[in-house]
């Protein structure tokens, strides 16, 4: 009998020693195929923070996988069109692509909700709406038609408001106005009567200089000091009513992320959430003293604009954005979430944020 139960024990340690080894074999060769892809960016080359900050992403995909994952990272133009990322990773003619929602409107309109909506939150309220208030699961939900999957992957914080070659004193002013503005804010200059000019970064000294463009935005002190545009626009122009807290992306071809194993879909997750993180730290810790060289060194023109000028963009901003979520059952869906949630976040944030910035707001207003 003990031989028979020895022998019993025995086959069936065997079987369970051969089914282990059929289940464990294939993680093993999992674990040990790499990954090769490309990014493209809508960014020009060494740009900082939004062209390093894919860089950087890339390059911490490849240490954190230990080497399986590596990501080979183009500038815009390098190898599609600034303007051509969307196509070239929804077509899966590279892997993943890096920009700013608010460029793909005229795909799907609601897709500029997940990078700026004038007089909407700022970096902390879409952060927040993003990883914990539903926003991120809508913004994945818009992209499924096209193959994508989006994460955020920086943001600018709180713009400026934009260089002008003339003074804006009404809403008047922005009649025949030929301005550089994308996504939402863009409508809105367009609705007060100006003329919206679409152009990739590279593009807008050139055309700014040239009388092509009356005005432009782009980011704030840091990006727009090493842009150049103090010497081609006469007033710099805040707060950024159209663009409170813009998010940056990355994408990622559906096909191709959901074919990584689990864990390097979770490090590339990571890898954009700690990138996110960074890219806001930059800039605000760069701007300060970018705006203190534009004031003192190149003498440029600090203007806010006028409290009616703010006024009317806002009434403008709630036709305009009501107007584009007509346009798709998706679009109308996004909307009424991100006004639920701006309620909601501003209660907070106007008892807690605003009250404390207006009690020490007297100390740092010297250059203003």
């Amino acid at each position: 009998m003990k031989r028979r139960a020895f022998l019993k024990k025995a086959a069936v340690g065997g079987a369970a020693a051969v089914a282990a080894s059929t289940v464990v074999a294939p993680t093993v060769i999992a674990a040990d195929k790499t990954y090769k892809w490309k990014m493209v960016t809508t960014w020009p080359p060494k740009l900082p923070v939004l062209q390093t900050g894919a860089e950087r992403f890339a390059q911490r995909v490849g240490e954190m996988s230990g080497g399986r994952l590596t990501i080979d990272v183009y500038a815009g133009g390098e190898l599609v069109p600034p303007m051509g990322t969307f196509d070239a990773v929804s077509q899966g003619t590279v892997e993943c692509g890096s920009g700013a929602a608010y460029y793909w409107g005229g795909k799907e309109p609601a897709t500029q909700w997940f990078s700026a909506v004038p007089f909407g939150v700022n970096a902390q309220g879409i952060n927040a709406w993003f990883y914990s208030g539903g926003g991120l699961k809508l913004w994945e939900e818009v992209y499924a038609p096209f193959n994508l999957v989006p994460r955020p992957q920086g943001n600018t914080g709180v713009q400026m408001g934009g260089w002008f070659n003339r003074e804006i004193k009404s809403i008047a002013d922005y009649k025949g106005l030929k301005m550089r503005i994308p996504g939402l804010g863009g409508k809105v200059v367009s609705k007060a009567g100006g003329t919206v000019v679409l152009l990739a970064g590279g593009e807008i000294f050139t055309s700014l200089e040239r009388g092509v463009l009356d005005a432009t935005e782009w980011v704030g002190p840091m990006h727009d000091l090493r842009m150049g545009f103090y010497q081609a626009a006469k007033y710099y122009y805040y707060p950024g009513w159209h663009e409170p807290g813009t998010c940056l992306e990355v994408m990622f071809n559906k096909s191709k992320y959901d074919a990584l194993p689990a864990d390097l879909r979770a490090i590339i997750d990571a890898a954009a959430a700690e990138t996110n993180s960074w890219s806001l730290c930059e800039f605000e810790a760069g701007n300060g003293a970018a705006l203190t060289e534009l004031v003192t060194k190149h003498n440029v023109q600090l203007r806010r604009f006028p409290a009616e000028v703010l006024a009317d963009l806002r009434k403008l901003a709630v036709e305009t954005l009501e107007e584009e979520a007509a346009k798709s059952p998706i679009a109308g869906k996004v909307n009424e979430a991100f006004k639920k949630f701006q309620k909601q976040w501003g209660a907070w944030s106007d008892l807690a944020d605003r009250s404390y910035f207006d009690v020490i707001a007297e100390r740092y207003s010297k250059l203003m």
